[in-house]
C-alpha cells in the first residue's frame, strides 16, 4: 500500500510549512488527485486519517479534488478524457497518445 508512504510524505511537506510559517497547526488541506496517477482515494483517506494522529494536522480538515486524466493522440493531435491507460483514440482508433492531464497529486493549498 504505497498511500501510507504518499500520506507521510504530504504530512512531512505540511508540517515543514506549517514549521517555515511558525504555525502550530494545519487547519484545512486540499489535495489535487489524478485519475491517472496510481492513488487510490479510499487506501490514501485511511492512510491520512491513521497518519495524521500526532501531527500538526491531526485536526485538519482534508478535501480531495479530483483531477480526469487527458490525453493527446500522437496519430491525429486529437485531444480526449480518459481515466484509463489502456484505451484508444476515439477519433482515430489509434492506441498511441501521450497523457497531458490526470497523473499529478500534488497539495494544491494548506490553510494554517
Amino acid at each position: 500500500m504505497h498511500e501510507l508512504t504518499i500520506a507521510q510524505s504530504i504530512i512531512e511537506i505540511a508540517e515543514e510549512i506549517a514549521f517555515n510559517e511558525k504555525a502550530d497547526s494545519v487547519q484545512s488541506i486540499e489535495i489535487e488527485i489524478g485519475a491517472l496517477s496510481g492513488v487510490v482515494l479510499e487506501a490514501l483517506e485511511f492512510a491520512l486519517e491513521v497518519s495524521t494522529k500526532n501531527t500538526m494536522l491531526e485536526n485538519a480538515k482534508v478535501d480531495y479534488t479530483n483531477i480526469n486524466g487527458k490525453a493527446e493522440c500522437l496519430n491525429c493531435n486529437y485531444s480526449f478524457e480518459t481515466n484509463d491507460l489502456l484505451t484508444f483514440c476515439p477519433k482515430c482508433k489509434a492506441a498511441s497518445f501521450k497523457i497531458i492531464d490526470g497523473k499529478q497529486l500534488r497539495i494544491k493549498s494548506l490553510i494554517l
